[in-house]
């Protein structure tokens, strides 16, 4: 169910895709927006992002464990080694998640409830096990990223980001999971990987080379 407001900033007609969205961007004077309840404040203006090579794009639709999605936002971090996009998708139940992209490489998790304390930011290292659902997970990459920027609609507010710390999870069986130090406690996001067939996307965007 959309959700019709004005940007405070130059009056402009904004639509919000999915309901339980709480940030956007003007599409128009590019005043980034956050929402509270019914009112829409204005926090700043969004940063120009880098080109990107991904096929992926705002409003491309996919299949996920037979559920259809759509993309609704991104953000872009970068780090040491490059940069990736965590895409926003929406499900038509109203739940949404998060498709990672990068270099070619592609997960689907949710964020979920912590079944026990985390690790602290100190503890995340290499080979560290953490039990989730009855599973063995193993910290495979702890990467420290800054964060680029964003478009379309988030589920929380980005402007208190600036460097993050992310610790990856791993199963032998390809289920995924991720730590996210940007908040106190941290947040837990689990999934798997997927292939990119397997998504069955459309509505991509074509360019030279791809």
């Amino acid at each position: 169910m959309s959700v019709q407001a004005n940007c405070p900033a130059c009056g402009a007609p904004i639509t919000f895709m999915w309901s339980s969205a709480v940030q956007t961007a003007c599409p128009y004077c590019k005043a980034i927006l956050v929402r509270h309840d019914v009112n829409i404040e204005n926090v700043g203006e969004v940063a120009d992002l880098p080109r990107d090579a991904s096929p992926i794009q705002i409003l491309t639709e996919g299949i996920f464990d037979n559920r259809r999605f759509m993309v609704i936002g991104r953000l872009v971090y970068q780090w040491e080694q490059g940069g990736w996009n965590e895409w926003h998708i929406a499900f038509d139940d109203g739940r949404s998640g998060w498709l990672s992209d990068a270099q070619a490489e592609y997960a689907v998790s949710f964020h979920v409830a912590p079944q026990a304390p985390l690790p602290s930011i100190e503890q995340a290292r290499r080979g560290l096990a953490i039990q989730w659902g009855g599973l063995n997970y193993i910290i495979t990459h702890r990467t420290e990223a800054a964060y680029v920027g964003f478009e379309g609609e988030l589920p929380f507010r980005t402007t208190d980001r600036e460097r993050m710390v992310f610790a990856d999870l791993r199963t032998p069986d390809a289920r995924f999971g991720t730590i996210d130090y940007s908040e106190t406690p941290p947040l837990l996001y689990m999934g798997r990987q997927v292939d990119f067939d397997e998504l069955k996307l459309r509505n991509l965007r074509m360019f030279e080379g791809w």
